[in-house]
């Protein structure tokens, strides 16, 4: 198993939220709780919920959804091996460190937004930030094969990655379960904008949305 920043990443987060499961005082200073940013500016805990989990359950979950997508991702940062045209080079590992960091911030920023004076609001786990991997994953290769929750992966990415937003965004207006939609729906947007946006900053040779529409119409037989 290669030691990269996904497998520290991965390690690091286990760590602490397993830690956590039978410690109520690490979820408490560590959860996302809109009135103590706003009151205290605990600005940490943007950062700190996506250390936590609910249970052993959301942990696997999140971060074997991770490591599946984070790995090649990292590695496609530094080379794209399927056209062997540079992203982002020796950049490309710290530029996916912060691709995560900043994740974990903006997909929760339109939450706070809603919920900055809810006291009776939590939210704790990774999800928006490993949104925002999976769906760099996914422009960088459309083709790969995914699957929804527990169903294998059967469908190609570039029709999982609009079925998942469409989901998401009804049952966030749906608002029938603990889950924080929009933060998976913001992150996944964010990790489509942070690879197009650096692309265009850095003037790299690959260009992420003419490869994915490329890759597309291959699968497609165009």
């Amino acid at each position: 198993m290669e030691f990269s920043l996904t497998l520290i990443i991965i390690i690091i987060t286990c760590i602490v939220s397993i830690g956590g499961f039978n410690n109520q005082r690490v979820i408490d200073d560590l959860i996302f709780y809109p009135p103590a940013i706003t009151e205290r500016n605990q600005w940490y805990r943007f950062f700190s919920c996506g250390l936590i989990h609910a249970d052993a359950g959301h942990l696997i979950f999140n971060m074997l959804s991770l490591y599946l997508f984070g790995a090649y991702v990292e590695k496609e940062f530094v080379m794209d091996r399927s056209t062997e045209m540079a992203m982002f080079g020796e950049k490309g590992r710290i530029l996916y460190l912060i691709m995560y960091v900043a994740a974990l911030l903006v997909c929760l920023l339109p939450t706070f937004a809603k919920h900055k004076n809810d006291y009776y609001y939590r939210s704790l786990g990774a999800s928006g930030a490993v949104s925002a991997v999976i769906f760099a994953g996914l422009l960088l290769e459309p083709r790969n094969k995914v699957g929804f929750f527990f169903i294998p992966p059967v469908i190609p990415g570039y029709v999982f990655g609009p079925l998942y937003l469409i989901i998401s965004t009804y049952l966030e207006k749906k608002s029938s379960d603990n889950v924080n939609h929009s933060a998976h729906i913001w992150g996944a947007i964010f990790g489509l904008l942070f690879v197009i946006v650096l692309a265009f900053v850095f003037k790299t040779e690959y260009q992420p949305v003419t490869e994915f529409f490329r890759k597309v119409k291959m699968d497609l037989g165009i």
